[in-house]
Formats: structure tokens, sequence, C-alpha cells
């Protein structure tokens, strides 16, 4: 299906997402324990240096997703790829508590938030006719390997030490990123119109600029589920070992259990990916969250066996199946002239929800003192953007007085 210059774009495009396991939880939360105990600070502080250095970077990717649209993905990620190396240079230098803020402003600005927007949209771009199935093929495939991120950044620390590995980190960011927009990416255009191989777009016939889309119901709704994924699967994804141990398994046990979250983000990126090009899209967003309230449920059940293998696959299936949903309506809604400020937005809320999970989930179990208590709190969230995601995505009268617009 994907072949010549089109499977070269969704190669590029996953191996870049893939890079980006240096700036995000995944990869960050091998080093927690070495902040903690090296740099004097308590876990609730490495919380809240994170939160700050998550919500500050977050608030720059609206002007990225700009500059995406400006230059083109080839450009854009070229010099991603340089600053972003920098930065994870800089987290060698860490010594306290501002400067692991200020260090990880850069690795969530450019690792988590632009590098990943600016692998979204070359797959948004590039593929029109079997969109969903090409999304669901980049968001699952990107899941998959970026599980071996946290095993790769640990045998490295024990190899080299916690600061050495972000220097080596780095080395490979910058042997790759940069060289793999450059020469990977040739065939996009320098702006983000679609790609000249790729077939007309039909959306691109109703596009929406930032400012028209955020007064639309259906932005909203994609802001509600992808921003409830955020917050809540990076809560549990970066207590998971705690969470876990104290529901009975070893550290080691409760670490595997990031496996079978690759097994439910395949499954449900693929499955989502095939209903949004062959059955419609509309009830697609409130399935996607309604997996987040599942995983919830299981998680606040937990106990060695099945039932923290179901918690875990569930959890992997709310993510990929709303990486998929979110990537595929985006364009699908909006058109793609404006793709990267749209996108851009979007993940300046995803961002900025991812960055309070971790805390939250933190101070209600510091305040109830039980795991399945404060998580079971917390699935209010997922319930209510479910509820919000049955809704029509626009209005009658919003169709209407854009065809009077366009007409």
């Amino acid at each position: 299906m994907f072949r010549g210059n089109a499977g070269l774009i969704l190669g590029s495009a996953i191996l870049a997402s893939v890079l980006t396991g240096p700036g995000q939880t995944i990869g960050v939360s091998v080093f927690i324990d070495h902040f903690v105990d090296d740099l004097g600070l308590t876990r609730a502080e490495v919380s809240t240096a994170y939160l700050i250095g998550t919500l500050t970077g977050s608030l720059f990717l609206p002007t990225v997703g700009r500059f995406i649209d400006r230059r083109g993905v080839r450009v854009a990620q070229t010099i991603i790829g340089v600053l972003f190396a920098a930065a994870l240079i800089n987290m060698s230098f860490v010594q306290g508590f501002v400067t692991l803020a200020i260090g990880f402003t850069g690795i969530r600005l450019l690792g988590q938030g632009s590098l990943s927007l600016v692998s979204t949209v070359t797959v948004s771009l590039r593929f029109v006719q079997n969109r969903g199935t090409a999304i669901g093929m980049f968001s699952t495939v990107t899941a998959g390997l970026m599980a071996l991120v946290p095993i790769v950044l640990a045998t490295i620390i024990a190899a080299v030490g916690w600061r050495s590995a972000w220097l080596v980190a780095a080395i490979g960011i910058a042997l790759t990123v940069s060289p793999l927009a450059w020469f990977g990416l040739r065939s996009m255009p320098t702006n983000s119109a679609p790609s000249p191989n790729a077939a007309s777009d039909p959306s691109n016939d109703d596009t929406y600029d930032r400012g028209e889309a955020l007064r639309t119901r259906g932005f909203w709704i994609l802001a509600a589920i992808s921003g409830a994924a955020g917050m809540l699967s990076t809560a549990l994804n970066f207590h998971q070992i705690d969470l876990l141990t104290q529901a009975g398994l070893s550290k080691e046990g409760a670490a595997a259990m990031f496996l079978p979250q690759v097994l439910g983000s395949t499954l449900a990126g693929f499955g989502f990916g095939y209903a949004a090009d062959r059955l419609g899209t509309r009830l697609l967003p409130a399935l996607s969250v309604a997996l987040l309230f599942a995983a919830h449920i299981l998680a606040a059940n937990a106990s060695p066996g099945l039932a923290v293998v179901s918690y875990a696959v569930v959890l992997g299936a709310a993510g990929g199946a709303t990486r998929t949903v979110s990537a595929t309506l985006l364009p699908s809604w909006f058109g793609t002239t404006h793709l990267g400020s749209i996108q851009g937005t979007l993940t300046l809320l995803n961002v900025g929800a991812s960055a309070t999970g971790p805390v939250a989930l933190a101070l209600l179990e510091s305040r109830v003192d039980s795991y399945p208590t404060a998580i079971l709190m917390l699935s209010t969230i997922p319930l209510a953007a479910l509820l919000f995601a049955l809704l029509p995505p626009f209005s009658k009268e919003r169709r209407r007085s854009r065809q009077v617009d366009h007409g």
C-alpha cells in the first residue's frame, strides 16, 4: 500500500517520531530516580520541574506550527533536530531545581512538542487517500518502537552514567533527525500545501484557518479527548513503577507493563485508522476516550496477573486510538492549508494537559493515601470528555455560514 516515495516519507516520519523519545515521559522516566538521588530533590519537586518545563515549552508550539506552515516540514525538521540535540546536551549539566526545569523546557518543547508536531504534519500532508490507515500505521509503529526507548536509555545509563547518557542521546539525534529531514523529505513541498504526489484533498475545498477552527465544537472535541489522554496517560506512566509495585508487582514486573501497552496501541491504532477510512468517523472520538475511562477502572483494580495486563493493554489502546483519531480528523475537518498552526495549538493544549497529569496524581495520592481512590477520582475527566465527544462537531449554522463565505 505504501511503497516508493510514500513508503520513504512514512518511514522517515515514523523514525523522527521515535527519536522524540528522550523528550517523552517514557524516556525521561528512567532518569527520575537519578535526579532524586543525585540532585537532592524530592519526587514531587522533580514532578513540579517537569510541569514547569512542559507548560513553558508548550507555549511556543503554535509559533512552531506557523513556522511549519510557512517553511515546510523539511526545513522545520532540519532546524528542530539541531536544537533538540543542543537541548539534550544541556540536560547533562543540570544541577538543581531551576536548571532541571530549564532543561525540561528544552527537551519537552523540541522533542515531545516540536519534533512530534512536524512528523505528524508530514504524514497528514503526504497522505490523503487512506490517510487514516497511514496515520494508524504511523502511530502504532511509533508506539511499538518507542517502547524500546527506556530500555535503550537505561542500558546507556548503566554503561556510562546518567549525565553521559544525555550526551549519547544528543549525538544520536544530531546524526539522524536533521539528515533524515534533508534527504528523506526532499519531495515534500516548501510550505504546508499537500505533497504534489498526493491525491487532491477534498477537505481543502473548505479549509479553516486557526481562528475559524477554534470557533468550532469539533476542535474542542479533539482537544478534550487528546487532552484527557495526554494528561492521564502521562500521569499513569510517570508513576507506573510506584503504582504497580503498591499493587503487588515487582519493580521489574511493573516496568514490563510498558510492553502490553504496545500491543494495545498497535491494535487500536490500526483498527481506528481502518475504521476512519472505511466506516466513518462520527463515533471514533467518543470510543477512543471510552477506552481511557476503562483503563482507569482497570488501574484502580490492578493486581498481579491478568488484571494488570488487561489494564496495560487498554491504556495502550486508549493512547493509540486517540492519537490516530486526532491526527486523522484534524486535516479531514479543517483542511491542510493551516494544518501546522491548528495542530500546533492542539498540541499546546495536549502538552499543557500532560504536564498537569503527574502532579495531579501525586497530589491526589498523597491526599487520600491511595492510588486506586485517586485514579477513580481522575476517571471523571475521561467520562466528561466522552459525553462531550458525543455532540455534533459542527453546528448547522456554522456549516451554512461557511458555505456563504466561500460562495
